[in-house]
């Protein structure tokens, strides 16, 4: 497929030892090549090569975006989706690591696209994989981190449904009922992340809080409990490798080893990854190993999904129009150029 900025092919390739093969569209510049090239990193949950996000077509706008700069784009299908192959939920942080290092050793192999440079840039945890591969392979170029991961998977965890339960509509005692259980249970899951009875931990520590909060609920004396967990399936995720790997996630392992020039750039009304913390990992980490190349930004009004919200809550991003705010396509534009990588 063809469009002004872009020519768009369909590609097939496998990872190092040949267990997946992804499904995967390499875009290259009409015009104004400039030879160097990006490899898109999905985050939490199945995505397609689009990164469709809420009805959202993510990476691909950012695509056709990189293409317009300049550079070539390839963006992959996840594990289990489209055309790719492998079983999502068996797959970890590290394993998107490796898959965006096997997209990398694809386009190395392409010797028609002539290619200089390729860097990796992740959304979410995609920003946290990104930051694995490029401690791990010199091949990775630079870096661009969007509402990127950068504190512990257990921090994340808590401040995520801490900022979620805030920003919601329940009363302040199931409030309090919600943090509690959540805490709970993240603090069990940890405790038992290398361990095969995590599962009956789990459900040894929700029936004693469940009695626990039966009791506190009459002192309410409300008619009716409208409050619920979801045990039945956090369990069921909770005990599956991406939960357990990510809850020993530390990004104090990879981002002093990472080397190469990065941006990271956030949102202050993200739920999801406190702009904060995280943008002050991202510069300090890196810091600690000598990597003083690194620009952050928080952009003010922004979600999860980078968009201009007004409630910024999950179930908002689907109403709003728009897919990544200008100002963060300008950011990236700018710092392509401040770093030489684009042409315009």
């Amino acid at each position: 497929m063809e469009t002004a900025m872009a020519q768009s092919t369909d590609v097939s390739f496998k990872n190092l030892d040949g267990s997946i093969t992804f499904g995967a569209t390499v875009s290259v510049p009409a015009k104004g090549n400039t030879y160097n090239a990006v490899v898109l990193i999905s985050g939490g949950g199945r995505q397609d090569r689009d990164g469709t996000m809420a009805g959202h077509p993510w990476f691909k706008v950012l695509a056709e975006y990189l293409n317009s700069k300049g550079l070539t784009v390839l963006r992959m299908d996840d594990r289990g989706v489209g055309k790719t192959t492998g079983d999502y939920d068996l797959a970890t942080t590290a394993d998107f690591a490796n898959d965006a290092l096997a997209a990398i050793a694809y386009l190395k192999s392409r010797k028609d696209l002539r290619l200089k440079k390729i860097g990796l840039a992740g959304h979410s945890e995609g920003g946290a994989a990104s930051a694995i591969a490029a401690s791990q392979s010199k091949d990775v170029a630079f870096l661009i981190s969007l509402s990127g991961l950068a504190v512990n998977g257990m921090s994340s965890l808590k401040s995520q449904n801490a900022d979620i339960v805030a920003a919601s509509q329940l009363k302040d005692y199931d409030m309090k009922r919600s943090n509690e259980i959540n805490n709970l249970m993240f603090q069990t899951a940890f405790n038992y992340a290398d361990s095969a009875n995590m599962e009956q931990k789990l459900n040894d520590t929700y029936a004693t809080w469940k009695k626990k909060d039966d009791a506190y609920f009459k002192t309410l004396n409300i008619e009716f409990d409208h409050f619920r967990f979801p045990i039945y399936s956090y369990v069921m995720n909770a005990t599956k490798p991406w939960y357990r790997y990510f809850l020993k996630f530390d990004p104090v392992a990879f981002l002093p080893k990472v080397k190469v020039p990065v941006l990271a750039i956030n949102g202050d009304k993200d739920l999801m990854v406190r702009s904060k913390p995280n943008l002050e990992n991202w510069k300090k980490l890196p810091a600690t190993g000598g990597n003083k190349n690194v620009t952050v930004k928080e952009i003010t009004g922004l979600n999860h999904l980078l968009q201009h919200c007004t409630t910024c809550q999950l179930q908002e991003y689907t109403s709003l129009k728009e897919t990544i705010a200008p100002e963060v396509l300008q950011e990236i534009g700018n710092w392509l150029k401040s770093e030489g990588l684009s042409n315009r």
